[in-house]
């Protein structure tokens, strides 16, 4: 383990976004009410609120996704306490410590049309952890943090738009 503790991941938003999602919520709701009232004089428009309830359930999975992905991922010593531990910090407030030996598979994913990364975090016997955009972290404190997970980095898979690959 190292040293000291120290932060191993950190994403650049933290928030969850309450304000632009209830805006997108609402825009497409006046939106399509008002695509209903045009329509609904000429023809059957009950497909105004099939799509408005198909949004509606697609955000609300995608809220549901969204809190569960990691913002920051910290070493906290244990000292005399015991063994030092790693602090998973979720968008929706929800703070877990894992044995770092419990982690099998460390990922990094580097966005090629901006200058991010993305982490993909798999724990043994479960499920796998996913991380919102954040600067790209060194590798070697994480080789150190977790000695008996996979550990690495890759480029994404999709080009840059505009130019032919």
């Amino acid at each position: 383990m190292t040293e000291s503790g120290g932060l191993l991941w950190d994403a650049d938003d933290k928030s969850m976004q309450m304000v632009p999602r209830l805006w997108r919520i609402g825009v497409t709701a006046g939106c399509l009410g008002f695509l209903g009232l045009l329509l609904s004089t000429d023809s059957d428009a009950t497909w105004v609120l099939y799509a408005g309830a198909l949004y509606l359930l697609g955000e609300t999975v995608y809220w549901a996704w969204d809190r569960r992905r990691l913002i920051e991922v910290r070493i906290v010593l244990g000292g005399s306490k015991g063994p030092d531990r790693l602090r998973l910090r979720r968008v929706g407030g929800q703070i877990t410590e894992h044995d770092p030996h419990q982690i099998a598979r460390v990922v990094v994913i580097h966005d090629n049309v901006h200058d991010l990364a993305r982490l993909r975090l798999r724990l043994h016997g479960r499920q796998l952890r996913f991380g919102r955009p954040g600067r790209s972290p060194d590798l070697t404190p994480w080789r150190l943090a977790c000695p008996q997970a996979q550990v690495s980095d890759r480029a994404a898979q999709w080009g840059m738009p505009g130019v032919p690959d």
